[in-house]
């Protein structure tokens, strides 16, 4: 999603949408009302009930579905980081005069890991500490692969190009996780659904004498407060429910390296 920048003022325009689709729904109601006041209501306590729980389904799904994918998220910072301080530590196998030359690609590695998700947001990916950690990925690699060459035995320096290999595989795993999200149109039926049951809230209103704008903006100010605290969590570099704390473990590791 490349409009979250924008988040507030979509906010704000889905409550004063759903505040005027009760509104909407009310003159509704008072038109009927006023043309068949026995029969206006009959009938739509189904009706209302059906897409009432459909929308809370809908909700229930949406919310589950996006706490579950930041735990992931959370859970895939510290795999990566175990991955590289159980890829450094490894290096311990490989010749001391190779070792070096890897450990200074390595660090160099981790600090661009650091910063790629340091500067990443859901709408722009820092590209150049992107490449940098790709190219750095594969000097390493060959590196090690070299430097295992000039081992008396090298299949005892097998676990060390394993371990390497997990932690390049976690990067791509990160990247995949960190571009899955709900399809537009789940975000789409979400909002449809909010705002056709305003127009049925406000039908419900029709009748009273006065305007019940307590009930009309609490509504509208809790499916908003429900649809931002679901895009926050899909979105944990953003808002105000944020992994990026969790990059602390990966700071801590690259001090251990010096």
């Amino acid at each position: 999603m490349h409009a979250l920048t924008v988040l507030p003022f979509y906010g704000l325009a889905i409550f004063i949408a759903i505040v005027l689709g009760i509104e909407v729904g009310r003159r509704i109601g008072n038109r009927h009302l006023a043309r068949d006041p026995e029969g206006a209501r009959q009938g739509i306590g189904a009706i209302e009930g059906a897409v009432f729980g459909l929308l809370a389904l809908l909700i229930a799904f949406t919310f589950s579905g996006a706490a579950s994918r930041l735990d992931q998220r959370r859970a895939l910072i510290v795999a990566e980081t175990n991955a590289m301080g159980t890829a450094w530590l490894r290096l311990d196998l490989l010749p001391a005069s190779e070792q070096s030359a890897v450990r200074r690609a390595f660090r160099d590695y981790v600090d661009a890991r650091i910063e790629y998700y340091r500067d990443l947001r859901e709408d722009q990916v820092d590209e150049a500490a992107h490449d940098r950690a790709n190219v750095l990925q594969q000097t390493i690699w060959k590196s090690t692969i070299g430097a295992l060459q000039k081992m008396p035995t090298p299949t005892l320096g097998t676990s060390v190009l394993q371990a390497q290999n997990e932690m390049i595989d976690i990067t791509t795993t990160r990247a995949v996780a960190h571009e899955t999200h709900p399809p537009l149109i789940i975000y789409l039926m979400l909002v449809t659904m909010a705002l056709i049951s305003a127009v049925l809230i406000g039908y419900g209103m029709a009748g009273t004498a006065q305007r019940k704008w307590l009930h009309s903006l609490g509504y509208a100010a809790v499916m908003v407060g429900v649809l931002y605290v679901i895009l926050d969590f899909e979105y944990p570099r953003f808002g105000i429910i944020r992994v990026d704390y969790f990059d602390k473990i990966m700071l801590d590791l690259r001090k251990t390296m010096d």
